[in-house]
């Protein structure tokens, strides 16, 4: 079977061309124009990964992206937004998406985008049941669950992918860019670093007691961060 994707967006003259790259790149789309009809489609079918508008006219992409966390359905979602403003995206990532883009956006960087989520998805799936552990820290590699001191933390795809690849390098500097290129696309050159600032405070939140001065994920200036046992 090939690979499905849902569609939620409203603006037809984008949805035109984007469902029409996205077959070509050799997906089975399915396009809703309103919160309701993703539902259904949601209820009918079972999703490789989500592309999802933020405004519709009944609602937002968040309240669809909520609903398939609240059932523990771990599909990739991106989201499809105009508004470039940080309370969008931390409500998008809070709210369990794993990355975003901003209107108007380069159809191949959103297939990128798409390819390395779906690599990442698959790379998961295939894991082992090794576990990370590093202090009061431990990290189940094959349910994709972590835990601090005994309690399940709250983490969205992306920030358990970086907490994972962080960890996986205790002790050493990982640069901006080599995070940007493990948790992105191999090279790609139109990856906002704000979105990975963005991460990093989110992930310092639930993982740092005092995340304005954080004792595991230590910033170094100039280079990038580090996990700190």
């Amino acid at each position: 079977m090939g690979t499905k994707i849902l569609l939620l967006e409203d603006d037809a003259s984008l949805v035109d061309g984007l469902a029409w790259v996205l077959k070509r790149e050799g997906y089975e789309m399915h396009v809703a124009g309103t919160v309701k009809e993703a539902f259904k489609l949601l209820e009918e079918n079972a999703f490789d990964l989500l592309l999802l508008d933020v405004s519709l006219p009944d609602g937002t992409g968040f309240e669809v992206c909520e609903r398939v966390r609240s059932r523990r359905e771990d599909v990739p979602i991106i989201f499809l937004t105009a508004a470039d403003e940080e309370v969008n995206i931390i409500r998008g990532l809070d709210g369990g998406g794993d990355d975003y883009i901003t209107k108007p956006y380069r159809l191949g960087e959103l297939c990128s985008r798409i390819r390395a989520l779906l690599r990442r998805t698959r790379t998961a799936e295939n894991g082992t049941d090794s576990v990370l552990e590093c202090g009061g820290l431990s990290i189940d590699l094959l349910s994709g669950r972590a835990a601090l001191d005994g309690a399940a933390l709250d983490l969205t795809g992306a920030e358990y992918r970086l907490l994972c690849f962080l960890v996986q390098n205790v002790g050493r500097v990982v640069p901006r860019d080599q995070i940007l290129r493990k948790l992105w696309d191999e090279g790609s050159p139109f990856v906002d670093e704000n979105t990975l600032s963005v991460y990093i405070r989110r992930l310092r939140e639930k993982v740092e007691r005092d995340p304005s001065r954080p004792e595991h994920l230590v910033t170094v200036r100039g280079f990038g961060y580090r996990w700190k046992a």
